[in-house]
C-alpha cells in the first residue's frame, strides 16, 4: 500500500511553503518556450479564451497573457493563487477552484493542463470527473492540451534515492512505483521539526488516455513528446503531450 494516510495529499503539499522551496528552480524559460510553440501550433484568434487548469502559481498563464490572450487560471492551492493574484489584469484572472468541477460551462476555446497536473487522484472516478469538467467548459470544437509524463520512458529510469539541498534545507527524496502510481516520498528537517510529504501520480499510458477521452467526446488530433513539440516516441520522449478536440453532438 502507498504509505500515505490521506489520498488528498496534494491539498496539504501544494499549500505548503516547502513545496515552493523544493521546486523553486523550475525553468521559466522552458515554460515560455512551450507556450511559444503551442501558440505557433494552435494559431488561436486574438479573441480566444484560455483556461489554465491546475495553474499553480501561474507561470504559464502569466506568459500566455503577455501575448495578449484572455486567460483564466484555476488551482486548488490557496497559497499558489494568492501569489498569482498580484499579476491579474483585465484579461488575466486567478481563482481557487477544484478541477473536478466545471468552472464556466461552454466558455473557453482552449483548456490547458500542463506540467503533469493530472492523475493525482486515487479514485478513478475523479480522473473521469476532471475530463468531464474539461468537456463542459470547452466550446464546441474547443481544444484541450494535456501535458503529462511519458511513463513508458520514465519508469525504467527512476532514481530511487536522491538528496537536494535548497535554501539550507536537505530534502531526502525516495521514488518508486506502487499500486499503479509513481510515488515520491519527501522528508526533511527544518528548525528542529521533521516533515514528511508524499506525491502520487497515476501511471497513465497513451492507451489509457485514449479511453478517458473517447468516453467523453474528446478526439486526440495530435501527439508530441517534448516542449519543442517533437514527435512523440514512447521509448524516448520525456513528455506525453496530447492535443484533443471536443466533438459536437
Amino acid at each position: 500500500m502507498k504509505d500515505t494516510n490521506d489520498s488528498n495529499w496534494f491539498i496539504d503539499w501544494f499549500n505548503s511553503p516547502y513545496y515552493h522551496i523544493l521546486y523553486s528552480n523550475r525553468n521559466y524559460k522552458e515554460a515560455e518556450l512551450f507556450i511559444d510553440n503551442l501558440v505557433d501550433y494552435l494559431q488561436p484568434k486574438s479573441t480566444s479564451r484560455f483556461l489554465d487548469l491546475a495553474c499553480g502559481k501561474g507561470r504559464h498563464s502569466i506568459y500566455l497573457n503577455s501575448k495578449n490572450f484572455n486567460v483564466t487560471g484555476i488551482d486548488l492551492s490557496e497559497q499558489s493563487i494568492g501569489f498569482a493574484n498580484q499579476f491579474e489584469n483585465h484579461a488575466l484572472h486567478f481563482y481557487v477552484h477544484d478541477m473536478r468541477t466545471p468552472y464556466i460551462e461552454n466558455h473557453f476555446d482552449y483548456v490547458l493542463n500542463l506540467f503533469t497536473s493530472f492523475g493525482y487522484f486515487e479514485n478513478e472516478k475523479d480522473n473521469y470527473a476532471t475530463i468531464d469538467s474539461v468537456c463542459k467548459v470547452l466550446l464546441p470544437k474547443g481544444i484541450f492540451v494535456l501535458d503529462f509524463l511519458n511513463v513508458e520512458n520514465l519508469i525504467p529510469h527512476i532514481i530511487p534515492h536522491e538528496i537536494k539541498t535548497i535554501q539550507g534545507i536537505e530534502f531526502r527524496i525516495e521514488k518508486k512505483t506502487e499500486e499503479g502510481f509513481i510515488v515520491k516520498n519527501i522528508s526533511f528537517t527544518d528548525q528542529g521539526k521533521e516533515y514528511h510529504f508524499q506525491e502520487c501520480v497515476k501511471i497513465i499510458t497513451l492507451n489509457m488516455f485514449e479511453k478517458y477521452f473517447q468516453s467523453r467526446k474528446l478526439k486526440i488530433v495530435d501527439l508530441f513528446g517534448s516542449y519543442k513539440l517533437d514527435k512523440f516516441n514512447p521509448a524516448t520522449s520525456d513528455r506525453l503531450i496530447l492535443i484533443a478536440q471536443k466533438q459536437e453532438g
